[in-house]
Formats: structure tokens, C-alpha cells, sequence
């Protein structure tokens, strides 16, 4: 039995092989997100456009994503996961080359959605392809190691982008992913084994264009309502009720089909991958939401220009990898339920302080307190990861990707949406002084704390310890083949 346990809580050396060649090449998208999001006043300026113009430039590669990361289930059933990882980063790849030779906004908008759709196919298709390598085994220390570029890119990132925006031109926001990507793509090459695809499913045409159409029209309502009026514009909430009409017909739909539904929402039925996603849903608007307002903090109430902001991001790093290891440790062995409940009560209370803080509130005292909540963040992250795949078969891993994707891409969206709205309704009603702005941020920043106890409560629904799974055990060959 304590030899049985001993393996099943072990990574296999098998899975850190995969997860090496996925994360080489992930590390790309995962950058260039959080780059290109510290450069829109920058791009605004070299290209000579508006700032709502330039902002296409993240719009169009989020649209981008909600038109292929459906896609990725099917796409792994028919031509198997090593060549379409293989596609999709070369589809990223000739999209960074594109965007650094931009010639115009236009241009460049265009060749971010490229980026988007090779980023789409490669971002459920990271989780799945591990998920499946692990078969349901050291699921907390797995992921401990497999979502670090998820974290640490968005602390990360505007670092990077606020260093190249600071040294060097614009174009080297993009020309930066060609190392990684070319690196990932010669380590997938050689590091992935070729899977045989002897299926050919169906490709869920009136599926794909229910959901994906669905998907983008939600994400451009969130996007539009960081404008004047918020959610009462046209604008938004008219993109935002048909996308939501459009997702529930695919519900309908995909439930009405016996087999090949584009994705399999009959597995919301399963409680652990249930409670995942709408906790994913809530904690990408409680942890996005937040880093999304840290360094608008830094930079409008303290003054920090975009590198400085970026820099003081790093302690949120320094508390995120000193906790992973210990939070996917504990996961394995007293279950994801009690990790995630801490991980969200440290993050709630981690919070509090920056919604009190004002204009002279002490920096190394609020570093101090992003450290603690870089713990929590890695406690949140790790444990509902790892349960919205626990009890699912090989075949169910890839819909159960691309569910929990959606629900963390959409709220993600929301919280940002949600918060800006209110940060934005807040500076609105102040006259601009250093005091008031933080008084502003700090009632956002109370929201973010509730978003956060809502998740807190949600996640006692969580699965709790499961026992560790063994290897399988080899089959034995068919009788014809014995001697």
C-alpha cells in the first residue's frame, strides 16, 4: 500500500517530458499577452491612432481566441495533439513575425488576430495533453510545475514589456516570442510522441457556429464596456444578450446530440469539473480583476511610470514560487477543497489592505502584503486546475479543457470589465487629487474583495482527498501474439 501511494503521488518522469516541450513553446503566448497590454499608450503614439483605436490590438487577438479555442477538442480527436500543438505555434509564430513588420494600426490589429488563433488552439490543448499523460495521477504536483508560465507571465510580463518599451522600438514586443516559440517548436518535434488518431470524428459544424460566435460576442460586450456608460451602453449589453443566447442554444444543441457535439456540456454533470469552472469563472474575475488594477495603483496614485509599475509586481512572483510547490504537495494529500478555501481567504484578506491604503500608505508595507498574496494566488491557481479533471476519463479530458478555458477567459473579462467600470465611476466622481484617486481604487478594490469571498464560499464544493491512482498496468499481449 505505502509503495502503491508512494508512485501514484510521484510525477511521472513521462509527464515532465510533456510538459517541457508544451511549455517551452506556452511561455510565448503566455508573454505576449501581458507585453503587449503594457504598450498600448506607447503603440498609440509610434502609429499615430487614437488610444480606443489601438486598443484593437488586444481586442482583436481576444476575439481571435474565443473563434479557435473550441476547436481544440476536435482538432486533437482528428488529427492528433503533437501536430496540432506543432500547427498552432507555427501559427503564432508567423503571426509575431507579421505583427513586428507592421506597417499601420490596421495591419497590426490583423496580425494579432493571427496570434489569436494559434493562441486559441494552443491554450486548452496545454492543460488536455498533460491531463491525459498524468491519467489522474499526482494531479496537485503536476500542475504545481505545468501552470507556472500562467502565473508568473502576468508579473512577469509587463516587467519584460516595460525593459524592451524602455530600450529598444516597439517591434521587439513581438520579435521576442520567435526564440521561444522556435525553441518550443523544436522541443515539441522531439520531445512528443506522434499519437495515432484512428478516429475520425464529425466536425460539429452548426456547433462551432453557435459557440464560437457566442464566445466572441460576450467578450466584445466585456471589452466595450470599459467605455463611457459602462454596461448601459448598446454596445454592450446588446453583444453580451446574444452571445448568451447563442451560448444556451449550444447548450441545447450539444445536449440534444447523443455524440460529436463540438463539446461535451453534458460533463457540467460532474461535480467536480462543475464547481472548477465556476470557480474559475469567479477567481479569473477576482484575481484578474485585481492584477489588472495593481499596477493602475502604482502608476496613477503613486506616480510610477509603466517599467516602475511593472517592477513592484515582483514581490506578487517572489510569494507565488515560494508557495507552488507546497500547495500542489497538498493538494495530493488532503485534497483541493481546503487548499483553495486558503488560497482564496489569503487572497480576500490580501486585498483588504490595498483597499484602505491611501497616497502615503508605505510601498514596502504594501510589497509586503503582494507577497502574501502571490502565496494565495498559487493556492487558488493550483488545486482547481488540478479537480476539474479529477474522476474523467482520456476521452473526456479535451472538452473538459476547453470548458474550463471558457469559463476563466470569460471571467477573467468580467472581472476586469466589472472593476473598471467601477474604478472608472469612482474617478469619475473625484476631483483628481492623489487622496481621492486612491479612495477611488480602494472602492474597487473592495470589490475585487467580494468577488473574492463569493469564490471563498463556492469552494467547499470542491472535491475533497481522492485516493492516489497507480500506474496502469501494462496489458498483457493477445493470445496470438504469445509464443
Amino acid at each position: 500500500m505505502t509503495t502503491r501511494a508512494a508512485v501514484g503521488d510521484r510525477i511521472d518522469p513521462k509527464v515532465l517530458k510533456i510538459a517541457v516541450a508544451l511549455i517551452v513553446g506556452s511561455l510565448a503566448v503566455v508573454f505576449d499577452t501581458t507585453i503587449v497590454s503594457v504598450a498600448l499608450g506607447t503603440l498609440s503614439g509610434q502609429l499615430r491612432v487614437p488610444l480606443s483605436t489601438i486598443q484593437w490590438v488586444s481586442t482583436g487577438y481576444l476575439l481571435a481566441l474565443g473563434v479557435s479555442i473550441p476547436l481544440a477538442g476536435w482538432a486533437q480527436a482528428r488529427f492528433g495533439g503533437r501536430r496540432v500543438w506543432l500547427f498552432a505555434l507555427a501559427v503564432f509564430l508567423i503571426g509575431s513575425v507579421l505583427c513586428s513588420l507592421a506597417w499601420n494600426a490596421g495591419s497590426l490589429i490583423a496580425f494579432r488576430a493571427v496570434q489569436g488563433l494559434g493562441g486559441g488552439l494552443m491554450l486548452p490543448l496545454f492543460s488536455t495533453m498533460i491531463m491525459q499523460a498524468a491519467a489522474g495521477r499526482a494531479l496537485g504536483r503536476t500542475m504545481s510545475v505545468v501552470t507556472l508560465p500562467f502565473v508568473v507571465g502576468p508579473i512577469v510580463g509587463p516587467v519584460i514589456g516595460g525593459v524592451l518599451l524602455d530600450a529598444l522600438d516597439w517591434r521587439w514586443l513581438f520579435w521576442v516570442n520567435v526564440p521561444f516559440c522556435v525553441a518550443g517548436f523544436i522541443c515539441a518535434w522531439r520531445m512528443l510522441d506522434p499519437d495515432a488518431t484512428p478516429a475520425r470524428p464529425r466536425f460539429d459544424t452548426a456547433g462551432w457556429l453557435l459557440l464560437s460566435p457566442g464566445l466572441v460576442a460576450i467578450l466584445l460586450g466585456l471589452t466595450d464596456s470599459s467605455r463611457p456608460g459602462g454596461f448601459g451602453r448598446p454596445g454592450t449589453f446588446g453583444p453580451l444578450l446574444v452571445g448568451a443566447a447563442l451560448l444556451l442554444v449550444f447548450a441545447l444543441h450539444a445536449l440534444r446530440r447523443e455524440a460529436g457535439a463540438l463539446v461535451d456540456v453534458r460533463l457540467l454533470g460532474n461535480r467536480p469539473l462543475a464547481s472548477s469552472s465556476a470557480l474559475m469563472f469567479l477567481s479569473g474575475a477576482a484575481l484578474y480583476g485585481g492584477m489588472a488594477l495593481l499596477p493602475l495603483y502604482w502608476q496613477q496614485v503613486r506616480g510610477a511610470d509603466a517599467l516602475h509599475a511593472g517592477l513592484m509586481l515582483a514581490p506578487l512572483g517572489i510569494g507565488t514560487l515560494l508557495s507552488r510547490p507546497l500547495a500542489g504537495g497538498l493538494s495530493d494529500r488532503i485534497g483541493t477543497r481546503w487548499v483553495a478555501f486558503a488560497g482564496f481567504a489569503t487572497i480576500g484578506l490580501s486585498t483588504v489592505p490595498f483597499a484602505l491604503a491611501s497616497d502615503t500608505t508605505d510601498e514596502r508595507y504594501l510589497m509586503a502584503v503582494l507577497v502574501v498574496r502571490g502565496c494565495g494566488l498559487a493556492a487558488v491557481s493550483i488545486p482547481l486546475q488540478a479537480a476539474a479533471f479529477v474522476g474523467l476519463g482520456r476521452d473526456e479530458i479535451p472538452d473538459a479543457g476547453i470548458i474550463t478555458r471558457i469559463a476563466q477567459q470569460i471571467g477573467g473579462s468580467f472581472g476586469v470589465a466589472v472593476l473598471a467600470v467601477i474604478l472608472d465611476t469612482a474617478l469619475g466622481t473625484s476631483a483628481g487629487s492623489a487622496a481621492q484617486t486612491a479612495h477611488a481604487f480602494g472602492r474597487a478594490f473592495w470589490w475585487a474583495t467580494g468577488f473574492t469571498a463569493v469564490a471563498l464560499g463556492l469552494s467547499l464544493l470542491l472535491p475533497g482527498r481522492t485516493p492516489p491512482r497507480p500506474p496502469a498496468p501494462t496489458p498483457a499481449p493477445a493470445p496470438h501474439q504469445r509464443a
